[in-house]
């Protein structure tokens, strides 16, 4: 499988900031105000976007479902083993 590089040569500015350019910034899918992990590794700096669980929960295909009914006897049954 072959592998798209996207590069750019950006100056430091000041205050040292680093504006990264939007192309760079959507193709790895971040918008404003998405949370980031920044780091250093060998030299190199590392950005990666920091996934956000209730985002992947409700926007990823579903696998199962179940009802409420379902879900508050499972609650019932557990909370049951609990006291025991």
């Amino acid at each position: 499988m072959a592998s798209h590089v996207l590069e750019r040569k950006l100056r430091i500015g000041k205050k040292r900031a680093l504006y990264l350019p939007r192309e760079i910034l959507e193709a790895i899918g971040l918008q404003e105000g998405d949370l980031v992990v920044v780091r250093v590794e060998n030299g190199r700096i590392v950005v990666e976007k920091v996934l956000d669980a209730f985002l992947l929960a409700t926007k990823r295909r579903k696998w199962a479902s179940t009802t409420v009914e379902e879900f508050e006897e499972e609650s019932e049954s557990e909370q049951e083993d609990w006291g025991k």
